[in-house]
């Protein structure tokens, strides 16, 4: 598959130890990013101090261009995160619950097949790309952003599509997922079938992740596109 990466940066400084970030809105969006192996160069979009509603607007036309022309967009939990504030911040709700339907979560692949998540960095390690940079994430990025470090913050984003593109690509190689759990035990998901788009994802029966200290449900992820 021709796989484009989508991941964005949001405006709003989350506090630490904050959980419900949905409950400080509106984030905004500092910038976003695309990324196909093929490209030469990351398709940066951005704004100082953030996107306005009519370039969010104009990203979510491109996604829908890339999907019609037959690439697939990725993401690492897009479906819960990205693809949830671009339909705030655009304005295009409905347009963007169609294109999280239509585009690989790959966070959310797993989560269906396992009942629990997983961070980018670990899926990225098991596949032997490196991961985030030491010491930076996005949560700092926010901030960066406000202090006019710009070029770092999209260094950052940058490398988050390379990861999230070069999984998938690895994946679809190696025909399944691998990863190094918590307690340095080796595991993997299976995807002889390739990577399931979010609409697919959602078919497979649900996991009983029950015996979880407290699990997520999948609405965790959708709630969002019922308007």
């Amino acid at each position: 598959m021709a796989y484009v990466g989508f991941d964005l940066e949001i405006a709003k400084d989350i506090p630490d130890g904050a959980t419900d970030w949905k409950a400080l809105r509106p984030l905004g969006i500092t910038c976003a990013a695309l990324w196909g192996s093929e490209w030469g160069a990351v398709e940066f979009w951005e704004n100082k101090p953030h996107m306005s509603q009519a370039r969010c607007a104009e990203l979510v036309g491109r996604l829908e261009w890339l999907m019609n022309q037959g690439h697939t967009i990725v993401t690492w939990n897009g479906l819960g995160f990205d693809f949830d504030v671009l339909a705030e911040e655009s304005g295009l709700h409905d347009r963007c619950a169609k294109l999280a339907m239509g585009h690989v979560d790959m966070m959310f692949h797993l989560f269906c097949e396992k009942g629990w998540p997983l961070g980018i960095d670990a899926a990225a390690k098991g596949q032997g790309i490196p991961g985030k940079p030491e010491g930076m994430s996005g949560a700092k990025a926010p901030v960066m952003w406000a202090e006019g470090k710009y070029q770092e913050v999209l260094d950052y984003l940058a490398n988050d599509v390379y990861m999230t593109t070069g999984i998938a690509e690895a994946c679809e190689k190696s025909r399944a997922l691998h990863w190094t759990s918590k307690s340095g035990r080796p595991q993997r998901l299976d995807l002889s079938r390739g990577w399931y788009t979010v609409e697919q994802a959602m078919k497979l029966p649900v996991k009983d992740n029950s015996w979880m200290g407290d699990p997520w449900p999948r609405s965790k992820f959708t709630e969002w596109m019922k308007g």
